[in-house]
């Protein structure tokens, strides 16, 4: 869950000293606020056509219907102008009496649960990667084992493979280069120097990128220092962002990649457990967690921003519009700093459907999943209950049909998922082109592309706003289309609105670049449908059908238990 992309961008780093000859001034073009909503026909930006949708729906005299929208992310602000009037509330409960009055075993879950707190009130915020979690894991089990003698299930193959793609990561060719590490600290540590003497230029400690764009001191080092900190920050869409902020952030890339490097040598922390305290290996342990659902402002910014991508409260004449006008956004704190776990992803899809969500939007992903059988039935669960799920494809450039994102539609055993749709980040031809560089894709495993780069929209204190990107702003939009069908045609299933979104896609005539190669393809070549969502089609497509879902929605019951799966997976071999 990244903010920025440093590493996309190593040699802009590289380039960026402090006795470099030249300086580097990126050409692209500033985009407007909410670009993403436009129509590119009106507008010239390609956009998913909104307002040329709800014209559509208002000329069909239709009315709306509100929809539950759960979000599984890093938490909310609750208090942001453009969202505390879209959270979702359960009304069943009787806030702050600290009694379960809806008996569903989460006390006091007024606008969802954190999945991520202790009882005693703390919360997670920082944690390990999955790859080193699983290297350390199952190294006691697997590393001495004759794959050609053993017998394996189904389970216990996939675990297998995936502790022997860990240990390639971990301690094998695909570790971290010291090189590159050494070149990005070696970067880090000029532009250190350079925010030092920006300071010392501009007389104050904190400035945004913004105020750098016009600033033209006349000190050579002074000039270099600028172009340095400026151009990082324009290509990172982080011109609304303090220094110190940004600077921060780098830092902390730093240090995460410093703890990758690590991993070979020594077991994770176990940051989660000495929180939560639950039994993590007895999935009946499921009650756990607090309410607290922002935890810190920083923690919740990714998940303010995609909440606000989806809901923002349209037409109030502040700051940014959500992509649906009757929404209640639920939030489901599971995702920290660093990887998520199963198990909260599990009991998160779970709780979403049985207190009446219709929609579940998740933008996180990892390459392992050790409890992925876990996350198989509470997908199937959403299915049973006609609860579509809407994930982001990564941000890693890569071919998802040959390397690994989780969660995924495909389980250990069975049929895909008909409830998922899978969504890479589109651009316009102003910001780099059609898709997004960083956007992972696939012909068989990306559903659709979406509009990801320079989404403006809410992020936590003081009611404000930034530019961020990635398939994480790629994946709202699309859960935001689905809700906008679902709240004007609510009986629609799930897997009518996945057909209807896919079929309404727009297909670009143009070629576009492939993210990992750079080759000139067609966009049917990195997706499914060869498309970008589009809203405007999306509704006249819906308009002609009939419905599957029977009326009211309403919450459900909760399924069964799925068995524990054990520490130990050498049964079966």
């Amino acid at each position: 869950m990244k903010k920025y992309f440093f590493s996309s961008i190593l040699f802009l780093l590289c380039s960026l000293s402090l006795f470099a000859q030249t300086s580097i001034e990126t050409p692209k073009k500033e985009i407007p606020q909410g670009w993403h909503l436009q129509d590119r026909q009106d507008s010239g930006y390609a956009g998913i056509s909104l307002e040329k949708a709800y014209a559509f729906l208002k000329g069909q005299q239709r009315k709306s219907q509100p929809v539950v929208v759960a979000v599984i992310d890093s938490g909310i602000d609750t208090l942001h102008e453009d969202l505390r009037n879209v959270l979702w509330t359960n009304l069943k409960e009787i806030p702050g009496n600290g009694k379960d009055d809806d008996k569903n075993g989460y006390i006091d879950d007024i606008h969802g649960w954190n999945f991520l707190g202790g009882k005693d009130g703390r919360n997670v915020e920082k944690d390990s990667y999955e790859a080193a979690r699983v290297y350390h894991r199952f190294k006691s089990e697997y590393e001495n084992i004759d794959p050609l003698v053993v017998k394996f299930n189904k389970e216990s193959f996939y675990l297998y493979n995936m502790w022997v793609r860990s240990k390639q990561e971990i301690t094998g060719e695909k570790k971290g280069n010291g090189a590159e590490m050494l070149m990005m600290k070696r970067a880090y540590n000029n532009l250190l120097k350079s925010d030092s003497l920006l300071r010392k230029s501009l007389g104050r400690d904190t400035f945004k990128g913004k105020d750098l764009s016009d600033y033209k001191p006349e000190q050579s080092d002074v000039k270099k220092a600028r172009s340095a900190l400026y151009n990082l920050m324009f290509n990172n869409d982080a011109l609304e962002t303090s220094n110190i902020e940004f600077l921060q952030e780098f830092g902390d890339y730093i240090r995460s990649m410093e703890q990758k490097e690590e991993a070979g040598n020594k077991a994770p922390e176990n940051y989660r457990g000495d929180i939560v305290k639950d039994n993590y290996q007895d999935f009946s342990d499921r009650y756990y967690g607090n309410n607290d659902i922002m935890a810190t402002a920083k923690s919740a910014l990714h998940g303010t921003h995609v909440s606000g991508i989806i809901a923002a409260s349209r037409n109030n004449n502040k700051g940014s519009d959500g992509v649906a006008d009757n929404v209640k956004i639920m939030t489901l704190r599971a995702v920290p700093d660093g990887d998520e776990h199963d198990k909260d992803i599990a009991l998160a899809i779970r709780y979403a459907v049985d207190n009446g969500a219709q929609i579940i939007n998740m933008s996180f992903g990892k390459g392992y999943s050790p409890e992925k059988k876990w996350v198989d039935e509470a997908v199937a669960y959403a299915a049973q209950k006609g609860v579509l799920l809407v994930h982001a494809a990564g941000n890693d450039a890569k071919n998802l049909d040959t390397t690994f994102n989780y969660p995924a539609p495909l389980p250990i055993e069975g049929e895909r998922a008909e409830n998922w749709i899978t969504v890479g980040a589109s651009g316009d031809p102003s910001t780099g082109g059609f898709t997004a560089s960083f956007s992972n894709y696939g012909k068989n495993e990306v559903d659709v592309f979406a509009p990801g780069v320079k989404i403006y929209a809410p992020v936590p204190g003081g009611n404000s706003y930034q530019f961020l990107q990635g398939t994480s702003m790629a994946s709202p939009v699309v859960a935001g289309v689905a809700a906008l069908l679902l709240e004007y045609f609510p009986t629609l299933s799930a897997r009518q609105l996945k057909m209807v979104i896919e079929q309404s896609s727009v297909a670009l005539a143009d070629s576009v670049r492939n993210p990992g190669t750079g080759e000139k393809v067609l966009l049917s070549e990195l997706c499914k449908t060869g498309g970008i969502v589009n809203a405007y089609e999306a509704v006249k497509l819906a308009a002609t059908i009939k419905g599957e879902r029977k009326l009211p929605a309403s919450p459900v019951k909760p399924g069964p238990k799925p068995a524990a799966i054990p520490a130990k997976k050498t049964k079966g071999f």
